[in-house]
């Protein structure tokens, strides 16, 4: 295959780029608007990232033959307020629908939260695939994949969206297939880190807020030790109950540690940026150059790069099926 130019919209730190890039795919331009992750892709993945609105620098984005976005998700999310187009980030499906108008990449790749399968009763979908399919002329193969079908101990499910370019592949873009992923072989447990510092470990006076089931009309079970973990979210710094967010007994760990008249501690603990980094599949070379708060946002935010991995290696196969 020859090395397909691919241009990265909203690329985060990197999670869909790498999946790419280690299937051979060029990633010639990339953008984010959040510094920190620019400064993160950049020490990660590489210095081609352009930091800023996408709006403001359409101009320079260079013909590709590949568009990957994992366009903001918080107007479609559960999480969020689910406005969907009527929020001002929603309206940036309209920018991808721009950019393609003027580029006409052979393929495109999107990622967004399950719920916009849902929104609105379905329109918001069916009012994208209309623009896409009927308008732009692309193919289109959706579905929700779950990280934990990728190989890695997380429930997190997401929508992805293939596109092919009818006008260049024709009727064959219909023989291309979504994975459908693998049997899960490990757990949580296993990626756990080894040393944790103090810092991660909950306060006894914390603990039953982390631990209770809610308030008011709101009930939710709260779970510790999960083999596979609940979805990282972009929140996560914040501690939420342990209903949303991941917690782990360590008592090898806590041993370590004295506690203070201030602030005696339990053996209950958050996971560790690194963790979070093992359970979003990013490579163990990772060099960590932003706070912990702001790590947490970004792995909380990112695709997995398994899944990623997994949908370039299934478009690849399917190029590879007309040599």
């Amino acid at each position: 295959m020859e090395k397909l130019k691919t241009v990265s919209l909203f690329s985060g730190i990197g999670g869909m780029d790498l999946g790419f890039i280690s299937n051979g795919f060029d990633v010639i331009w990339a953008n984010d608007f959040d510094k920190d992750a620019v400064k993160t892709y950049r020490a990660n993945v590489d210095d081609n990232i352009i930091y800023g609105d996408i709006n403001e620098h359409l101009d320079e984005i260079p013909d590709h033959d590949v568009l990957l976005a994992g366009f903001p998700c918080q107007p479609f999310s559960m999480m969020g307020k689910q406005k969907g187009f009527d929020d001002e980030r929603g309206t940036l499906f309209f920018t991808i629908e721009q950019i393609l108008t003027k580029h006409k990449p052979k393929i495109i790749v999107l990622e967004n939260v399950r719920n916009l399968r849902t929104h609105n009763n379905g329109e918001t979908l069916k009012k994208m695939l209309e623009i896409l399919e009927h308008r732009l002329g692309y193919q289109m193969h959706y579905d929700i994949l779950n990280t934990a079908d990728f190989g890695l101990p997380q429930n997190r499910r997401r929508i992805f969206m293939v596109g092919f370019l009818k006008e260049i592949f024709g009727d064959s873009t219909l023989n291309y297939k979504l994975p459908q992923g693998y049997p899960l072989d490990v757990t949580t447990f296993d990626l756990l880190d080894k040393d944790v510092d103090k810092k991660y470990f909950l306060s006894y006076k914390i603990l039953p807020t982390i631990m209770s089931n809610g308030s008011g009309n709101y009930k939710s079970k709260s779970e510790i030790n999960l083999s596979v973990a609940k979805p990282l979210t972009a929140t996560m710094h914040k501690m939420h109950r342990a209903n949303q967010d991941n917690y782990f007994e360590d008592f090898i760990n806590r041993k370590k540690f004295s506690d203070t008249d201030e602030r005696p501690i339990s053996a209950v603990r958050r996971l560790t940026p690194n963790e979070c980094r093992k359970l979003q599949g990013f490579p163990n070379n990772w060099k960590y150059v932003v706070s912990d708060t702001q790590s947490y946002r970004q792995f909380g935010n990112a695709v997995s790069v398994n899944v990623s991995d997994c949908i370039a290696k299934s478009i690849v196969e399917y190029l590879g099926q007309g040599d």
